[in-house]
């Protein structure tokens, strides 16, 4: 062991301390559904602060982690003060469902989700004012857990991204790029990267999420090893981008989708701030319905001719397998729900399509490269 070792093992730690700290401040967030009367409890406030000052520890004086506590739990009541609008996404922090959301409302607490299923629970529940899912990718096609997902939720689409994914590779600071050996991400984003993979004879390393990689590189840090995730996850986990872009493909985006309850309505400043977000192009109105078909394509075939005689420009046709033998058919127009021909539409097709139910009219906004 040299200080080099012992101040690379300090670095380990204190990303682990940051991103407990920023669990635990999400939590403190969340905990503001338990308290309608106010965000004060004294009562639990002492016993966390009791537990702080136990003098168990040889190096940490009960003075100055009663101190620590009592900030922490003063800045928790900051945030719970702030009636911050939550976000649910899945993955951890840096995910490429956080850069969406962000690009959508920077003013949103974007909370991680360990599953999809999670996310749409967590909105119907209330846990969060939105959730946000990708939904299909120009590679890699229909996201199928979150699509099935969508055919039973009891949710509303609000609003969709066009987001551009353009994969990094990262590694701790100083890294001399030839000694690079092995590569971490989702098996996607690998799948994504193969030939730049190939090239530079990089080993890929599947792991369960692309953010998940880069936290766990500036964690671990282990060596001659680096990650494929965004540049905002680089930036987040305090890593060097050696190259940006490296997906085979030149046009790599993904779509999502804006989740929220039915009743939920924004408030002026929020829609406001989400209107006049940057780097987004004018919102196109667009709606999404869903209904199920045995014959998919004689069942599709009827709605297919009432949007057609309408004049409605169809953007998205996706089928998913539903139950043994029945296909849930997915698809999304031009237009606003009070529109008189896409009014008479949907209601034309009500009467002749199993279950077709409308899942939102939104603005769908591109996110420029």
């Amino acid at each position: 062991m040299n200080l080099e070792d012992l101040r690379n093992d300090i670095d380990r730690i204190d990303e682990r301390l940051l991103s407990l700290l920023e669990e635990r401040m999400e939590k403190a967030l969340l905990s503001r559904t338990f308290k309608p009367d106010g965000i004060r409890d004294p009562e639990r406030e002492e016993s966390v602060l009791e537990r702080a000052r136990r003098p168990l520890r040889p190096l940490v004086s009960p003075d100055f982690s009663g101190g620590l506590w009592s900030r922490i739990m003063e800045e928790s009541r900051s945030i719970q003060a702030q009636r911050l609008v939550t976000i649910g996404f899945q993955g951890a922090h840096g995910a490429w469902s956080e850069v969406a959301a962000r690009a959508w409302s920077p003013t949103l607490a974007t909370m991680p989700c360990p599953d999809f299923a999670d996310v749409f629970q967590a909105v119907r529940d209330g846990w969060f004012d939105y959730g946000i899912v990708p939904v299909e990718n120009t590679l890699g096609g229909l996201v199928g857990q979150v699509n099935s997902l969508l055919v039973y939720a009891d949710l509303r689409i609000v609003a969709a991204i066009d987001l551009p994914v353009s994969h990094c590779l990262l590694t701790l600071p100083g890294t001399d790029h030839r000694d690079i050996r092995q590569v971490y991400s989702h098996e996607q984003a690998l799948s994504q990267c193969r030939g730049f993979l190939s090239r530079n004879r990089l080993d890929p390393m599947p792991y369960f999420d692309t953010a998940g990689a880069a936290r766990m590189i500036a964690e671990e840090r282990p060596r001659a090893a680096a990650a494929l995730a965004s540049r905002f996850a680089g930036e987040l986990y305090g890593l060097e981008t050696i190259k940006e872009g490296v997906q085979d493909a030149e046009v790599n985006r993904t779509r999502f989708f804006v989740l929220s309850k039915r009743d939920a309505v924004p408030s002026p400043a929020f829609a406001e701030a989400v209107a006049s977000q940057k780097g987004l192009t004018a919102p196109i109105m667009k709606c999404s319905v869903v209904f199920n078909a045995t014959d998919k394509a004689g069942g599709l075939f009827g709605i297919l001719e009432i949007f057609a005689k309408a004049g409605i420009n169809l953007t998205r046709i996706e089928s998913v397998p539903d139950k043994p033998g029945d296909y849930a058919i997915f698809i999304d127009f031009e237009g606003e729900e009070d529109d008189p021909k896409v009014a008479t539409a949907i209601k034309a097709s009500e009467s002749v399509a199993r279950g077709f139910r409308v899942l939102g009219c939104y603005g769908e906004r591109r996110v420029s490269q």
